[in-house]
């Protein structure tokens, strides 16, 4: 069990070059972009979106994302943020350039 975390850890620093610029952004994920599907379930497409999402912040690409609970967030960004009277749900993207 140690050997496959100790390969899986040094795979995930592999992915980002040292030295690399990363961010991550927390998103209200809007069924009305029709793209919510792709970046809270993991699916293939969404690859796609979370570049370009992280492309329109002048970032180069998706590193990762995925689905997060507004108790995960700090600084009570999901509270501020909900646009909607029952609160849709929230995203992470991480962007390196």
């Amino acid at each position: 069990m140690r050997i496959l975390l100790a390969a899986a850890a040094l795979a995930c620093i592999g992915a980002v070059p040292a030295g690399a610029e990363t961010r991550i952004f927390i998103i209200e994920n809007h069924s009305d972009y029709g793209v919510d599907e792709c970046l809270t379930s993991g699916a293939r497409c969404g690859k796609v979106v979370a570049s370009a999402y992280c492309q329109s912040r002048n970032f180069t690409q998706a590193v990762s994302f995925r689905k997060v609970e507004p108790s995960e967030i700090t600084g009570g960004t999901a509270q501020a943020n909900c646009h909607t009277a029952i609160c849709g749900e929230w995203v992470a993207i991480e962007c390196t350039r």
